[in-house]
């Protein structure tokens, strides 16, 4: 019988058979599917899809900034960034308008009246960090960030992205995955922090 339990949300003692190779991944799959679900949640009370914050993140913090180099800084797909830029330019939060050093270009800016959203996604993305490591004392959030810099330096390779970086924590590779048979250059989907670094707009 069903028992009523979310099972995503319930720890199974046994991996699924596939997965048996792989906790720790599975564990980050769900870690993150999770942490994206979290995220949403406090991002619609702001009117935002998830996604979205990262792309005001770096603008507020860049300025304006060509639309093609802000695809590249958030990882996404460039036609899910374009409607992310739509629905962000119809709620005021930024403005495009054609590059003066080459008016094929497109320049993208935050708007004067995205101040306000800067301080509330602050503030959401302290409630999340709060969400999400209750429980842990200073020296295990260290750790746990330790850890994960490492795991994203290892991903990063592996995925050909991240190029020129080096993060803390990285591990050699011995070959290039660019020069490895079958390799391509995967781009995430957000995120919003090292768990949800891939976020889709819905």
């Amino acid at each position: 019988m069903n028992s009523g339990a979310d099972p995503a949300c319930t720890a199974d003692e046994l991996l699924p058979a596939a997965a048996r190779g792989g906790p720790v991944s599975h564990a980050v799959s769900r870690v993150a599917r999770l942490h994206r679900i979290a995220a949403g949640k406090l991002l619609r009370r702001l009117g935002l899809y998830p996604g979205q914050e990262m792309v005001m993140m770096h603008l507020w913090e860049t300025g304006p900034v060509r639309q093609s180099d802000l695809i590249k800084a958030v990882a996404l797909d460039p036609s899910t960034v374009t409607k992310m830029l739509q629905r962000l330019e119809q709620s005021g939060h930024v403005r495009r308008r054609p590059d003066p050093a080459d008016r094929r270009a497109v320049l993208v800016e935050a708007t004067d009246a995205s101040c306000a959203l800067h301080a509330d996604v602050a503030r959401a993305w302290s409630e999340l960090e709060d969400h999400t490591l209750a429980g842990l004392d200073p020296a295990e959030r260290a750790e746990l960030i330790r850890l994960l810099a490492k795991v994203e330096a290892n991903l990063c390779v592996e995925a050909a992205e991240c190029q020129g970086q080096d993060p803390a924590g990285a591990a050699p590779a011995a070959e290039p995955a660019a020069a490895r048979p079958g390799s391509t250059s995967a781009q995430p989907e957000s995120t919003s922090s090292a768990l949800s670094t891939s976020a889709s707009e819905l």
